[in-house]
């Protein structure tokens, strides 16, 4: 499936939803970028889409990429330096584990949806909404 009719607009209301609601409790930002394929490693081309993407210029580097190539059934998960400094070792792994398991059920929308809220919770704990917080990121689905 084209990743501009991954989600249906239903879909795409509710992730948009739960990052405005991560983001309340925090000031990381956070994104989800998708396209149909992925022509290299997954996590460079994610990291290439995150620069593209101007993620790296938040003020406290606290940023979250969630990838995904649909016609490829690839993703990665992309946080910049700011956080992957202070969370633990193994949390992305466990929230990558998290979406595979249901990924492979097809719940693409409701396990975007949960790893959201997860990483929102993780980043209120290392950064905290401030009283003079800008939302810095579109928190729209992009499509590439």
């Amino acid at each position: 499936m084209k990743a501009e009719n991954f989600f249906s607009e239903s879909e795409k209301k509710q992730i948009i939803a739960a990052i405005a609601d991560a983001e309340k409790n925090t000031s990381g930002e956070i994104r989800i970028h998708l396209e149909d394929t992925c022509p290299e490693n997954v996590f460079e081309h994610a990291v290439t889409i995150f620069g593209k993407l101007e993620m790296h210029k938040t003020e406290q580097k606290n940023a979250v990429l969630f990838y995904l190539a649909t016609k490829d059934k690839k993703f990665a998960i992309i946080a910049d330096k700011g956080i992957n400094d202070v969370v633990p070792t193994d949390f992305w792994g466990s929230i990558k584990h998290e979406l595979q398991t249901h990924f492979k059920q097809n719940n693409f929308s409701s396990a975007l949806c949960k790893a959201i809220e997860t990483t929102g919770k993780q980043l209120s704990t290392f950064f905290p909404l401030q009283a003079n917080d800008t939302n810095e990121l579109s928190n729209d689905i992009s499509i590439g």
